[in-house]
């Protein structure tokens, strides 16, 4: 790794103890990530120069201190203060830390509670997501607003209510009481999760994968499973994670279209990635308790796994599935165990799985379900039906690489429906 990388890759580390710490110690969220922000960019333009320092997360505290008082003696400053500090003065409405709180806390405690905080439950999913890449992550406003395709005024105007819900509700920035931590672990882990997904398989646009997006979620991941050791679900996320994106450089071909898991070249696969997963899942389920992401990185070993040329264990993969709808029932499980059971017990036990999907909500107008029926369908011998689906499903699907596929499947299967028509004449 080139020195420039290393530096880079140390103060994105960084960031969220130091920003957390300001925040724990001044309050002012909006204020103490500018602050941070300069002295990142002052440790950016001096450290190669200078060298790094023996305490950088020190370094950056001072520096972004003297920000904050730089900024808090200017005028517009003292009048922004005024409004916050008559704020700060009820306890409900603070960010500051109370009289009880310890003088010290780890740079974990610190980067644990800023997750806390950027993925409390009051904020909407879509501002957590916005907020914990913004905050914890370090992305620019314009950088998530690109990775989301949203207009830059309006991930602008997320972010900016995300923070006054924050100032307003009064979260406090204190780790959150034993009795509901649970709950505010299971958000922090499910916003990274949604940042995983999202650059995984991109919702819209011209390219399936988002590198940055899965790169930024597995680095986070990384740091929340530091700070919650011991924590299965944590551990099976960074698995899950890990044994995903080890089959990413197989997941496209060279001009970006879609490359299925059956027919993907196995030695592309990045194994390093592959061995740290799978070693984690091992772990994560010798933990006690079963859980989602665990479920789901168990899955993803069994794909990993498979000796190339050799069959998949679909009847494990469905066994892990129905497990999984027994801990967490949702739409796009039962999506999944569709397939699974269509893989073990024929395509027709698979189309029936699929019925009560089709009235659901979640799943109205999915291009993923249009899309497993129709492999089922073709599996299942019905061309017809199968084309049928795949033509619906290229119209619902708003990604361009998932809409070539598809078109594809459609067109693949017509032809083979007219050399049939051709064999019958």
């Amino acid at each position: 790794m080139r020195s420039d990388q290393r530096l880079e890759s140390l103060l994105a580390e960084l960031r969220p103890s130091v920003l957390g710490a300001m925040v724990r110690r001044h309050g002012q969220f909006d204020g103490c990530e500018d602050a941070v922000q300069e002295a990142l960019v002052a440790a950016a333009t001096q450290w190669p120069a200078e060298g790094v320092p023996d305490n950088p997360r020190g370094w950056l505290l001072t520096v972004a201190g003297r920000r904050l008082t730089d900024y808090w003696r200017s005028d517009q400053a003292r009048r922004t203060r005024e409004v916050t500090v008559a704020t700060m003065a009820a306890p409900e409405a603070s960010l500051a830390p109370g009289p009880d709180d310890e003088e010290r806390v780890s740079a974990d405690d610190d980067t644990l509670m800023l997750l806390f905080l950027c993925c409390h439950p009051a904020l909407t999913p879509s501002s957590q997501v916005a907020l914990t890449l913004r905050a914890v992550g370090g992305l620019t406003t314009e950088e998530i607003a690109r990775a989301f395709m949203v207009p830059l005024t309006s991930m602008t105007r997320r972010i900016s209510r995300a923070k006054q819900h924050i100032k307003d509700a009064g979260m406090t920035f204190r780790m959150p009481p034993e009795e509901e931590r649970a709950e505010r672990t299971r958000a922090v882990l499910h916003v990274l999760y949604l940042i995983f997904n999202e650059g995984y398989t991109a919702t819209a646009g011209p390219d399936l994968l988002r590198p940055d997006l899965t790169a930024e979620a597995i680095r986070l991941m990384r740091q929340a499973h530091r700070v919650l050791p011991g924590h299965g679900e944590a551990e099976g996320l960074l698995a899950l994670m890990l044994l995903t994106e080890a089959r990413g450089p197989a997941r496209t071909h060279a001009d970006g279209a879609l490359v299925p898991m059956a027919e993907q070249d196995r030695s592309r696969w990045d194994t390093e990635l592959a061995e740290e997963g799978l070693a984690l899942v091992v772990e994560a389920l010798a933990l006690p308790g079963v859980g989602p992401y665990r479920l789901q990185a168990a899955i993803a070993a069994v794909h990993v796994e498979t000796p190339v040329g050799g069959q998949t264990d679909w009847p494990q993969i469905l066994a892990l599935y129905d497990l999984l709808e027994q801990v967490t029932p949702s739409s796009v499980v039962r999506l999944n165990r569709a397939v699974a059971m269509g893989m073990v017990k024929g395509p027709r036990e698979g189309l029936r799985l699929l019925e009560p999907l089709e009235e659901d909500r979640w799943m109205a107008g999915s291009h993923r379900l249009s899309a497993v029926r129709a492999y089922l369908l073709e599996r299942d011998g019905d061309l017809d039906g199968a084309r049928e689906a795949y033509e619906t499903a290229t119209r619902q699907a708003a990604s361009g690489p998932e809409r070539r596929f598809l078109k594809e499947q459609a067109e693949r299967v017509a032809g083979m429906l007219g050399a049939a028509g051709r064999g019958d004449a």
